[in-house]
């Protein structure tokens, strides 16, 4: 019998490919599709739009067990230079059981209403419940914690401007105030780097998600969706399934404090990746490239082959440690092992309080970790209805 030419191959020549493969994946992912898509981008120069443009919004705020900062957040709100006249503010708690519904209750006038939900059931389904009580033509999804820019509003606003806009996102940035948290510049670095990447989708067509604290979408094409799924996610994906762009809007700035803790934000992360992923199956049509070729390619690169990145760091690792011997495979082997190690030695000694980037390891693989164990909760069908309120 004749032996297949994959008979010859050596456990080295196995490993080198596997390497290589790996390595070729994880530069894509980080490198490769930023730079691509800024080279795009040099071919698109979408005009800016200034303030002006005024349609009635109805800003929806899903909370649960919020007293610490909720007056301050519809204070805030009522504040926001926007068209008094063309604001409302609809808040949704969802079970809660704390004094936030009497706080809510305080405002009680036509422009702040309460819808109260008695049985807990999540974020994603007291969305629903409240953008059947929106009057207005758009409605504007934000958190109980976020603060937004005082003209945040009127820059969201001014995007419908264009019909074809049917979905408006804004700029979402972390802050660590105290310098405290292990994971705080992390975040921050992380959050300027998405968004980048979420600008340039903009300006060559359309993005495929939004930040959850700060976007917006026209009522007349809010789809309601499975409890299971997020909505800063999967409602850009049906808007864009009807025909409409979805903008980034980087002056329509929000900000919220980073996590506390290593498990606070893991535990974040693991929410986060479950409902992505739950939320781009549920839409699978958008992933055949020869019906949604941009958008497809979109979710392909920046969130199918980014939630398989610790796969490919398990993989250049053991490859990597296979191929040892060799020189300059030598030293990235010993640079991931010690990479590893700094992040695991941060989560004891707080080595980011002498210097910020410090964090960075264990942010990093914080993150991927997170990754890892939501796939894993995802086969076990885990769906992470409710979110737990951290606060001090």
């Amino acid at each position: 019998m004749t032996a297949s030419w994959t008979d010859s191959l050596s456990p080295s020549a196995y490993a080198a490919a596997l390497f290589w493969l790996a390595a070729a994946a994880l530069f894509y992912v980080y490198v490769g599709y930023p730079v691509l898509l800024g080279f795009l981008a040099l071919f698109r120069r979408r005009p800016q739009r200034e303030p002006g443009y005024c349609p009635s919004l109805s800003v929806l705020i899903a909370a649960y067990n919020e007293e610490a900062s909720f007056g301050r957040k519809i204070r805030e709100t009522l504040a926001a230079e926007y068209p008094a006249g063309k604001l409302e503010i609809i808040v949704v708690s969802d079970g809660s059981t704390d004094r936030t519904d009497e706080i809510v209750k305080s405002f009680a006038g036509s422009r702040v209403r309460l819808l109260r939900i008695a049985d807990r059931r999540g974020k994603t389904h007291a969305q629903n419940e409240g953008a059947k009580e929106c009057r207005n033509e758009v409605i504007v999804f934000s958190d109980a914690t976020t603060v937004y820019h005082p003209k945040a509003l009127l820059y969201l606003a001014c995007n419908y401007e264009d019909p074809r806009v049917g979905a408006v996102s804004g700029l979402y940035k972390y802050f660590d105030p105290e310098g405290q948290s292990p994971t705080g510049w992390g975040s921050i670095v992380f959050w300027n780097y998405e968004n980048l990447i979420k600008k340039l989708q903009s300006r060559i067509a359309s993005l495929t998600g939004s930040s959850g604290c700060i976007y917006s979408v026209r009522r007349d094409l809010y789809t309601p969706l499975q409890e299971e799924l997020c909505s800063d996610l999967v409602e850009p994906l049906h808007v864009v399934k009807k025909g409409y762009r979805v903008v980034f809007e980087d002056r329509a700035l929000a900000s919220e404090q980073t996590t506390k803790s290593v498990a606070e934000e893991f535990g974040m992360r693991v929410r986060v990746v479950i409902h992505g992923i739950r939320g781009v199956l549920s839409v699978p049509e958008l992933l055949e490239p020869w019906k949604h070729g941009w958008i497809s390619f979109q979710l392909l690169s920046h969130k199918v082959l980014r939630w398989m990145v610790p796969f490919f760091l398990i993989l250049l690792f053991a490859s990597s440690a296979m191929l040892a011997g060799r020189g300059g495979i030598r030293y990235l082997f010993l640079f991931q092992a010690l990479f590893y190690v700094f992040g695991l030695l941060s989560m004891l000694v707080p080595l980011h309080r002498r210097w910020k980037p410090l964090g960075m390891p264990l942010y990093f693989c914080t993150l991927n970790a997170a990754a890892f164990f939501s796939i894993i909760e995802l086969f076990r069908g885990k769906k992470y209805l409710i979110w737990e309120t951290v606060r001090e």
